[in-house]
């Protein structure tokens, strides 16, 4: 029994220890870009096959893949009120709706990285996360750390989840983000959305938005209160919440680039550190 103890003690350290030689990147994919989001349950086919191909040219081992609902989780979402908790048992075929439709966006995903020859591995986010008022507090985080020290890419998304004082909610990809920057000291995130990148006000209403390639700390606290919420159905706060759950990570030493996925190469030119119009977000 004790021989046991010192092997298993071993594994937990060899683990450790190589997730601590990782140059850890996240990579986020918002649902604006994987979806129409004016058009419920409409994948964009093209772009999630592009968007695997720019994933397998940058042959990242160090790298956790996260993306979002667009109009298959969040119409159901916002029809049940999935998000303000459980509140009346017609909820209940809302909530496995949710999950259901977004595990067949997952399913597209999928199909194309593995499709690209890329050893992806989905992690249904309600099977390993609880949260408490809506905010993580619990995260078995074994799998994902071993299928990284095994070469896998692990694949995360938006989901509704069980909650300790709620009953269930929605958790999104961007808390997730901020989560695992924290958890695994990831060194960059990045943020895909069908912008440019971050401006003081919607690009799509006002094309006289004031665009913003750098930002620290203290100017993105500043801007994030004008930052306004998307036009389309988010049920997770579009942009102006995906500023707000960014700050814990910044604060906790990564750097994150929010760019344009929709247009050819910039997620790509992203992964392997190339100059590529953005935002970087970053504590100083």
């Amino acid at each position: 029994m004790k021989l046991n103890k010192q092997v298993q003690a071993k594994k937990e350290n060899w683990v450790v220890l190589k997730l601590s030689e990782f140059k850890m990147q996240i990579l986020k994919i918002g649902g604006s870009v994987l979806t129409d989001k004016n058009s419920e349950l409409t994948a964009k086919t093209k772009v999630i096959n592009r968007l695997a191909e720019e994933i397998r040219s940058a042959k990242k081992g160090d790298l956790i893949f996260i993306h979002g609902g667009g109009s298959f989780g969040h119409p159901t979402a916002q029809k049940h009120q999935i998000k303000n908790g459980y509140k009346e048992a017609s909820q209940k075929i809302g909530f496995a709706e949710t999950h259901h439709v977004m595990t067949m966006l997952n399913g597209l995903v999928m199909d194309a990285l593995i499709w690209h020859n890329i050893p992806a591995v989905a992690i249904t986010p309600s099977s390993c996360i609880i949260t408490e008022e809506g905010r993580i507090k619990h995260f078995d985080e074994t799998i994902l750390k071993k299928m990284l020290t095994m070469g896998f890419l692990p694949v995360l998304y938006g989901d509704v989840v069980l909650d300790s004082k709620l009953g269930f909610t929605v958790l999104s990809g961007d808390q997730i983000i901020s989560y695992l920057a924290r958890e695994l000291n990831a060194e960059k995130v990045i943020v895909g959305v069908d912008v440019d990148g971050v401006f003081d006000e919607d690009p799509k209403i006002n094309k006289n938005a004031k665009f913003f390639d750098h930002l620290n700390l203290s100017e993105l606290k500043k801007l994030q209160a004008k930052v306004g919420r998307s036009s389309a159905c988010d049920v997770t706060g579009g942009m102006s919440n995906k500023i707000l759950e960014l700050v814990p990570a910044i604060e906790n030493g990564s750097s994150v680039e929010i760019v344009n996925a929709t247009k050819p190469n910039r997620i790509l030119k992203a992964l392997m550190g190339e100059k590529v119009i953005g935002t970087i977000l970053e504590g100083t």
